[in-house]
């Protein structure tokens, strides 16, 4: 059965603090009308820090799409590979092992995708398959998961690549002025994440079942407006309300798998923002300190989109893992209003070999 193994994660040199984003805001906006509720909004996002992948006064300019597109590719061939590198390390396996690369990114445009550059200066195989998805935005870190589960499912002895890149800071737009927009300037981060998941043994989350769920009627609610200046961030006021509908999802998904969702051994779920995840511990019945993994990445990196994650479950990883056979649920949320849900136990290499033998012994 698939397992995800532990994520390998980057976040660029170049940092921003709350009290630096707070600052800016200030300086660049003094006469927004609106500038004290936004600032109250940044400042109750409890990001602390966050990392871009250039200095905050080149982040600030806007030379045009087409420059920001040429960071964006560039910035993502420097740094991706070593990333790569150590998820495939922390997995022990080879380029030559991965059977499929899937890509998840919605701050920049490449065609082909990074996936087939990755292929060629990796040592991945020629015959590797590509899933680049680009349009899932916070999501697609948990679609990406189901994917690889879904590939892994079809061919047992398979194992999949997962490489999430957001440069959210390439997304700045300095003429939009919205709540929504001011809000955004002081909540994501750039950041990388890659992380193998295993047909068959590895240490991490055996997936047992995914699912995916799309609130009706809401696609408008978190989306891009693309112009001839680049991406253009909107953000639904109603957006952080949305763990309600959703929730129920996720109670779903768990009661299909015979699990109650309330009472699971590890929570990995996207951090939007504090009132997603105080809103999931509520209507999920779950205490608050089940997210402190999400929390932790929310305060240290500021939202990176896809990569928050794997980001998350890299930090249950450090933490020592969970007890082997232990229950959890992974979960992304994003445009659409869409969910991406899976649910798996923690695997250790010993306790499957444990079982493996247990088994052939009372087969003999």
């Amino acid at each position: 059965m698939a397992t995800l193994c532990r994520p390998a994660v980057a976040v660029p040199e170049h940092v921003i603090t709350m009290e630096e984003t707070l600052q800016l805001a200030r300086s660049r906006h003094p006469d927004h009308p609106q500038l004290p509720l936004a600032l109250r909004l940044i400042q109750n996002t409890g990001v602390r820090t966050r990392h871009i992948v250039q200095p905050i006064e080149e982040t600030l300019e806007h030379p045009g799409f087409e420059w920001r597109n040429k960071v964006y590719e560039s910035e993502a061939k420097a740094r991706v590979p070593e990333v790569v590198r150590r998820a495939l390390d922390d997995a022990e396996l080879l380029a030559t092992d991965i059977d499929v690369i899937i890509y998840v990114s919605c701050t920049g445009f490449m065609m082909p995708s990074l996936t087939a550059w990755l292929i060629n200066e990796m040592g991945f195989a020629t015959d590797t398959r590509q899933i680049p998805i680009a349009q899932l935005g916070c999501a697609a870190g948990g679609a990406a998961i189901n994917r690889a589960h879904d590939f892994c499912t079809a061919y047992p002895e398979a194992n999949a690549l997962i490489v999430a890149c957001e440069f959210c800071s390439l997304c700045y737009q300095p003429t939009d002025l919205g709540v929504g927009s001011l809000l955004s300037n002081g909540l994501f981060g750039d950041g990388i994440a890659a992380a193998v998941v295993r047909g068959q043994g590895g240490t991490g989350v055996r997936l047992e079942r995914n699912g995916s769920y799309l609130i009706p009627k809401t696609e408008e609610w978190i989306m891009y407006d693309v112009r001839a200046t680049g991406f253009h961030f909107l953000l639904d006021k109603r957006v952080p309300a949305t763990m309600e509908p959703l929730a129920p999802a996720l109670h779903d998904l768990a009661r299909k798998h015979g699990w109650n969702a309330s009472e699971l051994d590890f929570y990995i779920v996207h951090a939007g923002g504090p009132r997603i995840l105080d809103d999931l511990s509520k209507f999920l019945h779950v205490p608050h300190s089940a997210f402190r993994f999400s929390r932790a990445t929310l305060t240290e990196y500021g939202n990176i989109a896809s990569a928050v994650v794997l980001d998350a479950l890299r930090r249950l990883f450090d933490e020592g893992g969970a007890e082997h056979t232990a229950r959890g649920l992974l979960a992304g949320f994003g445009p659409g209003i869409t969910a991406e849900m899976a649910l798996g136990r923690w695997q250790t290499a010993a306790g499957a070999r444990q079982q493996t033998t247990a088994a052939e012994a009372e087969t003999v």
